[in-house]
């Protein structure tokens, strides 16, 4: 529970522990956009460190982290492959295309996850008329699929594709920690499939704000730049980085605990008449929870929710997405689960 409500829209909605608090309060700062701030260089060496990259870049976002990696991997009028339902292509405000100047290219996958012949099915021979293939772009945990992973099995099948034809991959890894914690394997064998890869902090690690990019010291470079195009160079950024460093070091080896609550309201949920939960996808901390069977659209069942004091997303029009962090306990799952039975049994009347 946080704040009183039992909040469950979001990862994004953790607050930093008391120990990113004070590591912000005392943190040692610079410009980031001349000298260098030497907490921000920090956490950049300990991310690329802990992926097993070369370098790292500190930026606001996921979302800027996936567009100033776009933009450093790519030229205008090139084409992007991605799976169907990816975050890149449904959240992002198209930047993709409308800063980035590339064309989508979606490939339907299975749970979030592209075949890699499918992926090399959709690289774009060499003709005139056609773009070229510039980028690959995995997402691992899938958002829009339920939190689902992809196996490194998997993703190193598609690097190879990638790798014959000449294409880098990007990895929109938002929750990479989850997928590594969820296959029980480091993150850098995740991000070694991989020419680069953007992870957040402010989700399930509880940083108050910020993402990195990871990658080959040169390609770093290149996205620099680029982050100071779009506005991204922070001063004193430091004190946010901080919490950053804490986040790393403290928050990782607990989403364990985030994914076994997500498994257990995905049962509860599951079994109350009208809704349906596809607990095959439930691997990590998402849990997506359709109500066609309720008869009115997740957006009215959320607002009935939140009126019981539980708080989900109404992701899609038939579709809540739930997500369990670490203000999420036990009890508040058992409690959420009844209260949505209760206002299930009320809407079938």
């Amino acid at each position: 529970m946080l704040n009183g409500k039992l909040d469950f829209r979001s990862d994004t909605i953790t607050e930093p522990t008391e120990e990113m608090r004070e590591a912000m309060k005392r943190a040692k700062v610079g410009d980031d956009g001349r000298e260098g701030d030497p907490t921000v260089r920090e956490l950049e060496e300990y991310s690329a460190q802990l992926l097993g990259k070369e370098a790292g870049l500190f930026v606001v976002s996921g979302t800027m982290g996936n567009l100033v990696s776009i933009l450093a991997h790519t030229r205008p009028g090139q084409e992007a492959i991605l799976e169907r339902d990816a975050h890149i292509f449904w959240t992002e405000v198209g930047g993709i295309s409308a800063v980035g100047g590339l064309v989508v290219n979606r490939v339907a996958g299975t749970d979030g996850v592209m075949a890699a012949p499918d992926v090399e099915a959709a690289i774009r021979p060499t003709r005139m008329h056609f773009p070229e293939t510039g980028l690959i772009i995995l997402e691992n945990t899938h958002n829009m699929a339920g939190g689902t992973v992809w196996s490194v099995g998997q993703m190193a099948a598609v690097k190879a594709v990638a790798d014959r034809h000449r294409i880098p991959v990007h990895l929109d890894g938002a929750r990479i920690f989850n997928a590594a914690a969820a296959l029980g394997v480091p993150a850098k064998e995740i991000a070694a499939q991989t020419d680069s890869a953007t992870f957040c902090l402010s989700k399930g690690l509880s940083a108050p704000v910020g993402s990195v990019i990871v990658g080959a010291r040169q390609f770093i470079e290149v996205a620099r730049k680029k982050r100071q195009m779009l506005g991204g160079t922070l001063r004193q950024g430091g004190v946010i980085a901080a919490a950053g460093l804490v986040a790393l070091r403290t928050m990782v080896d607990r989403l364990a605990d985030d994914h076994a609550l997500a498994r257990s309201l995905g049962e509860r949920l599951s079994v109350v008449p009208g809704l349906e939960v596809n607990l095959r996808t439930v691997q990590t901390n998402i849990v997506r929870t359709k109500v066609s069977g309720l008869g009115v659209p997740a957006a009215k069942v959320a607002e009935l929710l939140a009126k019981e004091n539980v708080y989900v997303l109404a992701q899609q029009a038939d579709t809540l997405r739930w997500l369990t962090h670490r203000h999420v306990t036990a009890d508040d799952v058992a409690q959420a689960a009844a209260i949505t039975t209760k206002v299930a049994a009320g809407l079938r009347r």
